[in-house]
Parts: C-alpha cells; sequence; structure tokens
C-alpha cells in the first residue's frame, strides 16, 4: 500500500466527502490555473483530458472572489448539457454548500456568496452587446458556429481589478485560436486524451481511441494538435475564410443534401446532411451542418427538421447505398417533398473539383462556421481513399444549385419547371 492509499484509508466518512470536492487534490499538473499576469488561459486539449472539469472548477474558485463570473458556450444545449448539467459541470463538481441555483428561464446561475454567473451562448452573439464580465469561462471556441461571439465577449472584459478568460477547446486552425495563441497575455496549457486515461472508460479507448488512434484527425482529436492545410486538399482554411458571411441575401432556391451511411454503430461512417442554398446572381451558401453518426430513422428525422427550418425546396440524396430505400426512408418519416436522387457514377474528386473552383472564385460563402465540415474539407485530399461524408453532401448539395443539368446524374435537370 503507497502512502497515498494509506492516507485515504484513514479517513472517516466527512473527511471522504470534502477530498471528493477537494480540485487541488485531484487535478493534474496541467489542470491547475496559471500564476502571473495573464488575460486568457488557453486549454487546447485532445476529448477526454478534462477540459470541462478544468473550466467548471476555475469558475467555482473565481466566485469565491468575484461577483460576475459568466459562461460562454457554443450553443444553449451546450451551455446547459456540458457547462452546467454535465458530468463535470459545475453543478456536478460543488458541494451542496457551493452549489448554484440554476435560474434557467433567466440564464443565470446565483451562487450561495451572492456571486452571479451569466449564461450566453455563440449562437447568439449579439446577446454578448453591451454585457460585461470580471472572469469568464469560453468552452469549445473552435467549434463555434458564430466565432464574433468570442470579439463580441473580450468587448465585455472590463469589470474589477483583473478581468481573465479562460477558454477549453479542441484545437481546429481557426483564425480566433491562432490569434489566441500568438498573443502574448494569453498562457496556453495543451493536453491529450491520454493525459486522464486512468478516469476514462476501456469502452471509450476501444472504440473512440482504435478509430482515430494514428489518423490526422486523431492527432487533432486525441493529441490536441493545431493541423494546417495538407498538400492536394482541395480545399484551404484560406479560401473559406476569405468568402465566409454572417448574413446572407435572400435565396432564390434551397436544399438539404443527404450523403446516408448504411449503418449506425460506434464504427460507422457519419451520415452528411448540408443545407446549401443559391441567391439570384448564383452566389452559393452553406447554411448548416448536421452530419452524424445516425440510424435511418434519426438521419431521416434530422433532414427534414433542417428541410422545415431553412424553408427547403427539397432533399437531395445520394441513393448508391440505398438505391430506393432512401426516398422510402424519407417518406417513412413523415417528408412530403421533393426528393431528388442522384447516383455517384463519377469518382470524388471529379465531382469535388467544380465545388473547389467555385470557393476559388469566392461564388461559395460559408454563412458562420462550420468545424467539422470544414475540418473534413481541408483535410481530404484526392490522394487518399477516405470517403468524406460531409464534404460529400456538400458537393452533391452545391452540383445541383449551380451546376444543375448533366451533373446530378439520376435527374437531367434537377429544377426543371420551377
Amino acid at each position: 500500500m503507497t502512502e497515498r492509499q494509506a492516507r485515504l484509508s484513514n479517513l472517516n466518512k466527512a473527511e471522504l466527502e470534502r477530498l471528493r470536492y477537494a480540485w487541488t487534490f485531484w487535478r493534474r499538473p496541467n489542470q491547475t490555473m496559471p500564476t502571473g499576469s495573464w488575460r486568457n488561459w488557453l486549454i487546447l486539449a485532445g476529448r477526454g483530458f478534462g477540459k470541462t472539469r478544468t473550466g467548471a472548477e476555475t469558475v467555482r474558485e473565481w466566485v469565491k472572489k468575484y461577483r460576475y463570473v459568466n459562461l460562454l458556450g457554443a450553443t444553449a444545449d451546450d451551455a446547459r448539457d456540458i457547462m452546467i448539467e454535465g458530468e463535470s459541470g459545475i453543478l456536478a463538481i460543488c458541494p451542496k454548500d457551493e452549489r448554484p441555483q440554476y435560474i434557467k428561464n433567466a440564464a443565470k446561475l446565483a451562487w450561495p456568496n451572492g456571486a452571479s454567473s451569466l449564461i450566453f451562448t455563440a449562437d447568439a452573439p449579439e446577446r454578448l452587446r453591451g454585457k460585461q464580465h470580471e472572469k469568464l469561462w469560453e468552452d469549445e471556441l473552435a467549434a463555434w458556429r458564430y466565432p464574433e461571439a468570442h470579439t463580441q465577449a473580450m468587448l465585455g472584459m472590463r469589470l474589477g481589478d483583473n478581468p481573465q478568460t479562460v477558454i477549453t477547446t479542441t484545437p481546429k486552425p481557426t483564425k480566433e485560436i491562432k490569434e489566441l495563441i500568438t498573443d502574448p497575455a494569453t498562457v496556453v496549457t495543451r493536453g491529450s486524451t491520454y493525459d486522464n486515461r486512468a478516469n476514462l472508460a476501456e469502452a471509450f479507448f476501444a472504440e473512440v481511441i482504435k478509430r482515430y488512434e494514428g489518423t490526422r484527425l486523431g492527432r487533432q482529436e486525441l493529441n490536441a494538435e493545431i493541423l494546417e492545410d495538407i498538400e492536394g486538399a482541395l480545399w484551404t482554411w484560406k479560401l473559406i475564410d476569405q468568402a465566409r458571411i454572417q448574413k446572407h441575401d435572400d435565396l432564390s432556391r434551397v436544399v438539404i443534401a443527404i450523403d446516408p451511411a448504411v449503418s449506425a454503430n460506434p464504427k460507422s461512417d457519419e451520415t452528411g446532411i448540408v443545407g446549401c442554398g443559391v441567391d439570384s446572381n448564383e452566389q452559393g451558401y452553406v447554411l448548416a451542418d448536421a452530419s452524424g453518426i445516425y440510424s435511418p430513422l434519426e438521419w431521416a428525422r434530422k433532414a427534414i427538421a433542417h428541410y422545415e427550418t431553412l424553408k427547403a425546396d427539397a432533399i437531395i440524396a445520394e441513393v448508391n447505398n440505398g438505391g430506393d430505400l432512401v426516398e422510402a426512408n424519407l417518406k417513412a418519416a413523415g417528408f412530403k417533398g421533393r426528393v431528388i436522387k442522384v447516383n455517384a457514377s463519377r469518382g470524388k474528386t471529379t465531382r469535388a473539383e467544380p465545388i473547389a473552383a467555385f470557393y476559388e472564385q469566392s461564388r461559395i460563402h460559408h454563412v458562420g462556421s462550420f468545424p467539422d465540415l470544414e475540418s473534413q474539407m481541408t483535410t481530404w485530399s484526392p490522394m487518399t481513399d477516405d470517403s468524406p461524408d460531409r464534404v460529400d453532401a456538400l458537393v452533391w448539395g452545391m452540383t445541383a444549385l449551380l451546376l444543375g443539368a448533366g451533373v446530378t446524374e439520376v435527374v437531367s435537370d434537377p429544377f426543371a419547371g420551377w
């Protein structure tokens, strides 16, 4: 028995309960708040590292001394399910006498000592205008749909004697992340999934780690490397960024494009679901990316939901993997709109190159940020054998909208007579 184990065995129930919430005992060195003068603590770490716990514990420590310690999550669901109510979120890591009241309808936490935490989301950056913070926790900045929410938040870092922000995120080579890394007021902490292996389920390693280990995506998601553009890729971050916008004009057509997977287990490919639009000037717009690992019913419902939200004109579906079952699956889920079936008789590169050319001409614009789609775009090379599901859906959607006849290969003109 080690000395540490011996000391633990001598603790009574009350002491063990206190120890359960003693972050200074459990944290690793790379989860320890930096000392000295800094404005931003940027934690770039892989999945499962303990980023959420570190952010939540930092907030818990700050509210002991400061009154306005606010939260900024990717979406309202993420703020609630991860930052506040998650297994490593604020409510779980605080002992009963420190635990705040979560006032959902006011989007705030009320702490027992009188401190307050307003809850903001990056998908509503306008709510940050005029708001002020003493301390702030931003979670998954690299995955925000509207990264300008970070800029809005920084304009409000003007209360108290030492405004500071802790930023917990899996890294991607976004403009905001790169600027933070080079900012002399930023302390950068890096960590990998493997740092926290002792606290992660073996099933996680069996299903997730083995899936990505040794791959380029694994270097990003597990080892927290910031990956730059690769040679031979059809898209670069610069190419996407140069035409990125936050709002678009009226659209003449909108479609939801689907690249369906054939199975729905943890090792399955994702089903690509991407919303695309075009205006009267033949400018294309990426409006949504709802891709993920879904059962057939789940992806059908997801596609239909976005069809309704975006007021789309049709659903574009690649039918190589399912034939008419794709359309049947959509109708079984209640879809009554138009389905345009396309067949991939040409190679991925042949289909993708014309769409990449439109990006080079700044004719396709991402409305906001779609980090997972953009990561796949910038890391897929025609020289690899990968099957880029999100990219496939994007290409099908933009092909139908911008190229029309002769390229959607089941119908000669997908919008004839509209």
